[in-house]
């Protein structure tokens, strides 16, 4: 069968920052090429829906696979499926990815049956059965799957992650990846899940709180595959266990391979296991990500991040002493006046880290979607981006964007433009030379992708597809395995 896996467009913030290769679309290419299928990926970040519609005249898939990892790309992915079911009506539609998985259901009615089905969870291990039952009354019984009819038992969550490595070769015009300067990036995975809880998160309800490593052998080999000399592991949470970082530290070594690489993290997981963030900063670690997400005491028990204050600033001095990158986010309250906006504004230009500012949002998955009491402004998809406030805000909404895009435009004044350039100029010349100008791209473009009027505007754009309201919050805190995808331990069916 020919099979089609397409990802969507890019979002507002990796217009700029990011761009990152479809690494859940390449593995579960594999688990289907391993079935025989003939597969191709297209991804929208890169290509336009011009060439999508070209792609379906010369490939003429029997099934297409739409990947939804971010609410904000629901609407277009529903617009594609229903206009493809006109150009194809014969060809089985099908969706998937992290965000669809809470909200599968209502993603089926707005397609209005022009989407056979969406599957919840992990793709790798339903995505053969789900073609093998296409035309089948069986199909609706998957688990995972959930169709017009209803919804099949609860999604597998395999336990072998070496088993579907990424498809790169599929991922075409690779060298549009990027992240910041590490440009072309590729990226990889040593682990999958989050064992903690943050309230505004939903790693750990996805996952079920699980946290799966690969094996150092294949993890490395993996890796160097790779033709790019960047690598960003996406790990929700890099080297929590530091014996499974070493191993696949000392597996690059061995293979001789050289890259340098980029990883997200938390703070608490710095301060415990320093000697493998040192031992893979001699290996080519340069940059990393950790979410402080606040400064102050309250809102970080708010987030239930378990951890203080002076514990993130001890983390921030630590990655400071082993040389890294270091680019942190806080999490930006529609509650926030112009003082507080100050303060973290005052706090982002006193020290050397790229400080990243996001909108609290409570998604479908998150506990605050059932305990923020504060009801949602809008239910727009397209708005809920991290973005563009969708809770009440104290200031008018346009002040408060005009304040959160002064506040976010102090990375713009210490790290992109002229500021950037001046300290990059050797690497922007040496990536020109070779064809690479994302990273010069992103240096000049923050000014044209946020502002004031922009996100203000957003919220005018005539609504298409609207969410489903919140049901009624609760002040109480819901049990954990009533927000899990995956239930019961990982399968190998």
């Amino acid at each position: 069968m020919r099979v089609l896996l397409v990802h969507p467009s890019a979002l507002m913030y990796s217009e700029i920052y990011l761009r990152l290769e479809p690494l859940g679309l390449e593995c579960v290419a594999t688990s289907i090429r391993e079935a025989g299928h003939d597969v191709r990926l297209l991804d929208l970040q890169i290509f336009t829906h011009r060439d999508y519609w070209r792609e379906l005249e010369a490939f003429r898939p029997e099934a297409i696979g739409f990947s939804v990892n971010y609410l904000a790309n629901v609407p277009e992915v529903i617009d594609l499926v229903v206009a493809t079911r006109r150009r194809l009506p014969g060809c089985f539609l099908f969706a998937g990815g992290h965000s669809l998985s809470f909200i599968a259901a209502e993603v089926v009615e707005h397609a209005r049956g022009a989407l056979d089905c969406v599957v919840r969870g992990e793709g790798e291990l339903i995505a053969p059965r789900l073609l093998e039952a296409i035309g089948d009354a069986r199909l609706s019984t998957l688990p995972g799957v959930v169709t017009a009819d209803g919804a099949g038992p609860a999604p597998l969550m395999h336990d072998d992650l070496d088993r579907f490595p990424p498809a790169r070769d599929l991922a075409r015009r690779r060298r549009k990846y990027f992240i910041g300067v590490l440009d072309p990036c590729a990226s990889a995975e040593l682990s999958r899940g989050c064992p903690w809880d943050c309230s505004f998160c939903s790693a750990w309800t996805f996952y079920g709180r699980t946290y799966r490593k690969t094996s150092p052998e294949a993890a490395a080999a993996d890796i160097a595959r790779i033709a790019e000399p960047n690598v960003f592991l996406v790990d929700d949470v890099a080297f929590v266990h530091p014996e499974h970082g070493l191993a696949v530290g000392r597996e690059l070594e061995r293979l001789r391979v050289r890259k340098q690489y980029y990883l997200e993290t938390r703070c608490d997981v710095l301060l415990r296991n320093r000697e493998v963030f040192e031992y893979w900063r001699r290996l080519g670690l340069r940059y990393m990500f950790l979410g402080l997400e606040a400064l102050d005491e309250e809102s970080l028990k708010l987030h239930r991040k378990r951890i203080t204050p002076n514990e993130n600033l001890r983390a921030l001095e630590i990655a400071r002493e082993i040389g890294f990158t270091v680019a942190v986010n806080i999490i930006a309250d529609p509650s926030w006046d112009e003082r507080q906006f100050a303060v973290v504004r005052d706090w982002a230009l006193t020290v050397p880290e790229i400080v990243h500012f996001t909108v609290a949002t409570p998604y479908p998955g998150t506990e605050i979607w059932h305990t923020e009491s504060r009801r949602l402004t809008t239910l727009d998809y397209r708005l809920f981006d991290v973005q563009h406030a969708v809770l009440p805000t104290r200031l008018p909404l346009a002040r408060f964007y005009e304040e959160l895009v002064k506040t976010q435009s102090v990375l713009n004044r210490k790290h992109l433009g002229f500021s950037a350039l001046r300290d990059t100029a050797g690497l922007a010349f040496r990536l020109a030379l070779r064809g690479q100008t994302n990273f010069i791209r992103m240096l000049w473009k923050f000014g044209s992708v946020y502002s004031r009027d922009r996100q203000y505007s957003d919220h005018f754009k005539p609504l298409r597809y609207s969410m489903r309201p919140q049901e009624a919050h609760s002040a109480s805190r819901p049990r954990a395995r009533d927000l899990f995808v995956h239930l019961g331990a990982p399968s190998r069916a």
